[in-house]
């Protein structure tokens, strides 16, 4: 039982680096340790821009399992991110964890944060955007019996700066299922007064806007062969003025096969927020040097107006 409540307890860290390294294991109580490292040369869609290293990922996190009951432990989290050249503290979480599965409370990310069939590092266009996937007023529970699993996530009350309110809240739920080699499920989103810039209809300066939407996903493994597919619709509506409406489909396939420790994956995905309508197509190849390294090397194509052609290059390095 204490192996199934660690993974549980990992999966309520989402944002964080894969546990790599045992620190203490002894007396019910259980510490892992792990992080990454991924450094890109980069090349993205945005007109006139220019090639540029770029510092990807950077994440060091702690995880602990402690024993309290013979079908309780307690689970705890801390991580760090540091792409921006700051340490940034984005987990600090508490929770409990048992048969009847993980609940979590404190800065952690919502599930999500978790979206997302496709195959791309960099280069996949926008897809699925819930605008905020993470916060310090987080309560959440997961469950998984390895054939079914889900979850629900609230975010409360949440100071928001931006816009005419000074709060977002967020509530979130997600189901799914495997049988066999297929795995499909879907994330459900609402949330108010949530700042986002992405939409030049609102203004393109940071709005609170309130966010209502789904994303079914779907992915099928067969031998060395993988492919996933979803599709979701989110609307964005002006927190201030109910009128001013953003409605977005979104669409995603992918596939990818593996021959020894090489990796290629080839991607599209279709954005249309009202009348417009973006098409990417991306491909890459990864190269597993180690368990805890890759290299690849990624393209990419997208017709939305004064694209560029992308690429990019990089390296992660995980412990």
């Amino acid at each position: 039982m204490k192996k199934t409540l660690v993974a549980l307890a990992v999966l309520t860290a989402a944002g964080s680096a894969n546990a790599g390294i045992n620190l203490y294991d002894a007396d019910g109580v259980k510490v892992d340790m792990s992080g990454a490292a991924e450094v890109q040369y980069f090349q993205g869609y945005a007109a006139d821009s220019d090639a540029k290293i770029r510092l990807d990922d950077g994440d060091l996190a702690i995880n602990t399992t402690i024993a309290v009951s013979d079908k309780m432990n307690a689970v705890a989290g801390i991580a760090f991110e540091m792409e921006s050249g700051d340490v940034t503290n984005d987990e600090l979480w508490v929770g409990l964890g048992g048969d009847f599965g993980t609940l979590t409370i404190g800065r952690q990310y919502l599930l999500v944060d978790d979206s997302g069939i496709g195959k791309d590092y960099e280069l996949g266009g926008d897809g699925i955007d819930f605008v905020q996937a993470n916060g310090d007023q987080v309560i959440k529970y997961v469950f998984d019996n390895g054939q079914f699993y889900g979850g629900a996530g609230a975010l409360l009350t949440e100071t928001n700066p931006a816009g005419n309110a000074d709060e977002a809240t967020v509530y979130e739920g997600r189901l799914g299922a495997r049988f066999g080699n297929f795995d499909a499920r879907v994330y459900l989103y609402s949330g108010d007064d949530v700042s986002t810039d992405k939409f030049d209809v609102f203004g393109g300066s940071a709005v609170n806007v309130n966010i209502d939407g789904y994303n079914l996903e779907a992915e099928y493994v067969m031998d060395a062969f993988a492919f996933s597919a979803s599709f979701g619709q989110v609307d964005y509506e002006l927190a201030s003025d109910t009128s001013q409406k953003v409605d977005a489909d979104t669409a995603a396939l992918a596939g990818s096969y593996t021959m020894d420790k090489t990796t290629f994956a080839l991607g599209y995905t279709y954005w249309a927020p009202e009348d417009e309508d973006v098409n990417v197509f991306y491909a890459n190849v990864t190269q597993q040097l180690h368990s805890n390294v890759k290299v690849y090397g990624e393209i990419g194509t997208s017709d939305e107006k004064d694209s560029e052609f992308g690429y990019v290059a990089g390296m992660e390095v995980t412990f």
